[in-house]
């Protein structure tokens, strides 16, 4: 009988304590983000439904490189390389307009923004999977009038 009162108290207090994580979960912060360094692969398109949502669309090659070789000597053979896509979408009004204006096909820009996974039905009314980037600033490291046409 001694040791029922504490007990109960103790689960109540340790219910109570749970009650309150779980609600806390519900608040807590995450993150999705998303930096990319690379070349443009193609001129942007600027692209909305029906007169609404305007968005402006390119591409961006990413690359990997690393030793492929068990050579102690650097060879210029010894190095792989992936490249790796990425489809860029700008929302964002003033943003939008400028990339749409100044981002051309051989830029070098680094893209912020986050990872949005989506679906759609392609020509033949079959259901594609899309990974995009939703960017929400671009900086320009290569000057445009010494870029090679």
């Amino acid at each position: 009988m001694l040791f029922r009162r504490p007990v109960l108290q103790v689960l109540r207090q340790f219910v109570r304590h749970e009650s309150e994580v779980a609600s806390s979960l519900v608040l807590e912060r995450s993150l999705n983000r998303v930096q990319l360094l690379g070349r443009v692969g193609q001129d942007p398109v600027m692209r909305q439904v029906e007169g609404k949502n305007p968005v402006t669309i390119f591409s961006l090659a990413t690359n990997e490189m690393w030793k492929s070789g068990d050579n102690e000597t650097y060879q210029i053979g010894d190095v792989s390389q992936k490249t790796t896509w990425h489809r860029i979408s700008v929302f964002r009004p003033g943003l939008r307009d400028v990339a749409y204006q100044y981002v051309k096909k051989g830029s070098r820009v680094f893209v912020e923004g986050k990872v949005d996974y989506g679906e759609y039905m392609d020509k033949n009314n079959v259901r594609r999977q899309a990974t995009t980037i939703i960017a929400d600033n671009i900086i320009f490291l290569s000057d445009q009038t010494k870029e090679k046409e």
